[in-house]
Formats: C-alpha cells, sequence, structure tokens
C-alpha cells in the first residue's frame, strides 16, 4: 500500500532561488511539515551550513531528515528568537515561512481540518494545545464568533452563521464537522459551497492557533535575525496574511505606516526583491492543484 503524500510544497523552485542560499549558510525553515522544502535547502548547502526547522505538529517528526546539518525543533515558530538563542545563533541567512496547511492535516479524518470527512472539530496544530475548534463554537459569544468568521473567512453571512450557531448549541453541544454542517449549510451559497465552507474552517483553523498573532511575531523576530543581504521567503494563502506580510516587507510594520527619513525615503528594514506576487504557473496548479491560491514574497534584509 502506497503512503500518503504528507504534503507537495509550492513554488518550491522560486522559494530556492529567493533564498538566494549561499552553500555555508544558516537557514531556518519555520513550517517544516513533509520537509519538501527542508530537503532542497539541504541539498544546496555544503558541510558548513545548517539548516534549522520548526514545527509544533509532532505528526511532522516522523518527517526529521538524517543530517548532522539538520536540527529539528518541535515548537510554533513564534518562539523562533529563543530557540535560535538556545542554539548559539545570532544571524541567519535566509528565513522560509510556507503558511499553507499540509495535505496531511487536510486528510486526516481525526484532525477536523476539512468538511470532506466526519470527525471531531479539533483543528490543532499543536495537539497538546488547550483551544478546540469545538471549544470556539460552543463557548464563545454570538458578536465574537461572529467577528471571527467575518474577518478570518470573509464570510458576508457571518452574523447569521453565529446567530444559528449559538442557537443550536442552546439544544446540545456542537461536537462534530458533520453537526458544523448541518446548522450552517443554510446560510452557505449553493453556487460557491465549496469555497464557503472552506472559508469557515479556515476562520475556525485561524483562532484555534493564533495564526495571525504568530505571523505577526515571526515578522517583527525576522528583521533582528537576519544578516544584511539575508532573505526572508514567505508563501501565503489567503488575503489577511499576504496583506500583512505585503505591509511589513514594504514598511517594516504590521499596519503598512509609511515612515520617512529627513530624505523623504521610507524607513523599512527591507528591500523588496519581488515587486509583483509570485504565484504559481498553470503548470504547477495542474500537478499540485492546492498550490492555486499561494502567493510569494521575497524580500532582503538591507
Amino acid at each position: 500500500m502506497q503512503k500518503p503524500i504528507y504534503h507537495i510544497p509550492a513554488l518550491l523552485n522560486e522559494c530556492m532561488a529567493g533564498l538566494n542560499l549561499k552553500p555555508d549558510g544558516i537557514y531556518v525553515d519555520v513550517t517544516f511539515g513533509g520537509g519538501g522544502h527542508s530537503r532542497e535547502i539541504l541539498r544546496l548547502l555544503n558541510n558548513s551550513g545548517h539548516l534549522y526547522a520548526f514545527d509544533q505538529d509532532e505528526d511532522a517528526e516522523q518527517n526529521i531528515i538524517e543530517d548532522k546539518r539538520f536540527t529539528f525543533i518541535r515548537s510554533n515558530f513564534r518562539f523562533l528568537k529563543n530557540f535560535m538563542k538556545f542554539h548559539h545563533v545570532t544571524k541567519i541567512d535566509g528565513i522560509l515561512a510556507d503558511l499553507g496547511v499540509s495535505f496531511h492535516h487536510f486528510d486526516d479524518s481525526q484532525r477536523g481540518f476539512s468538511f470532506r470527512f466526519e470527525g471531531r472539530l479539533d483543528m490543532r496544530m499543536n495537539k497538546h494545545a488547550d483551544l478546540t475548534a469545538e471549544d470556539i463554537i460552543n463557548t464563545y459569544n454570538e458578536e465574537r464568533l461572529a467577528d471571527i468568521l467575518y474577518l478570518y473567512g470573509e464570510l458576508k453571512t457571518s452574523r447569521k452563521i453565529a446567530s444559528a450557531l449559538v442557537k443550536a448549541r442552546n439544544t446540545g453541544k456542537i461536537e462534530t464537522t458533520e453537526q458544523l454542517l448541518s446548522i450552517v449549510k443554510p446560510f452557505i451559497s449553493n453556487k460557491q459551497e465549496k469555497k464557503e465552507l472552506a472559508q469557515l474552517f479556515q476562520a475556525l483553523r485561524i483562532e484555534v492557533n493564533h495564526e495571525m498573532d504568530s505571523l505577526k511575531q515571526l515578522l517583527q523576530q525576522s528583521s533582528s535575525l537576519l544578516k544584511p543581504g539575508g532573505r526572508l521567503v514567505i508563501l501565503t494563502y489567503h488575503s489577511l496574511e499576504d496583506r500583512m506580510v505585503k505591509n511589513f516587507l514594504k514598511t517594516g510594520n504590521i499596519e503598512g505606516q509609511t515612515k520617512k527619513d529627513f530624505y523623504g525615503k521610507i524607513n523599512t528594514p527591507f528591500k523588496l526583491i519581488n515587486n509583483k506576487v509570485i504565484t504559481p504557473s498553470d503548470e504547477e496548479i495542474e500537478r499540485n492543484p492546492r498550490s492555486r491560491s499561494a502567493k510569494l514574497r521575497i524580500a532582503e534584509k538591507i
């Protein structure tokens, strides 16, 4: 029996080109997952180079690479600076972040990441974390639920869905994906059912895993950790992430507020390598349909 594919990395060649790898450099893959990006980085390093890889999900440990140039860190990348200090690393030549969810997570019915399977409403990337999607749906008040669905899922019917969830949970706890779907389906467009359900599950996943806060912390830490000339390479998959990354790389802050020096030059720690976002080719999307929403941004530390 063929082993299921853990993940196929999007824009692999473009990411490697973006990192502008030095054979003896120090690099960090903050989203190890199936190890696709990490293996390619290691292939391009010599014996003096080193790669550190982060993943908070214990399942990713099955993909650990046996290589003296490789160090795996089971943690959220929001703790990047702390762990680099622990490993006596003060400066890095490149940081890669692929913010997509691994195929493995979507295809595991027990994890609750996909509306395709019946399972518990979990959605934790770190199985030992406290907060689950079930907790959010059953304990958040109506206004907070609606805000999450609107901000993180961009669902126009967020208020109606939140109201329906609160009403339904009064008669019994909402515990499975099947229960959730039966409640929200009346407020989902028939023409865009898959898209809107994906947005709903995305919103819950982002809240469960504090994804926006983690990304913010990663971006802020990256500017102090990267060497001058070091590269920050980030793959995003939805507009909120992409906007945050775009703002930070252009202006040096999450809000995108432009601050200029005496000569009118924008104060930012980065130089953009690609002014226009890089997206997968038609050929790549045909080979890997899940890459279709990937957006790649690359910047160099000044």
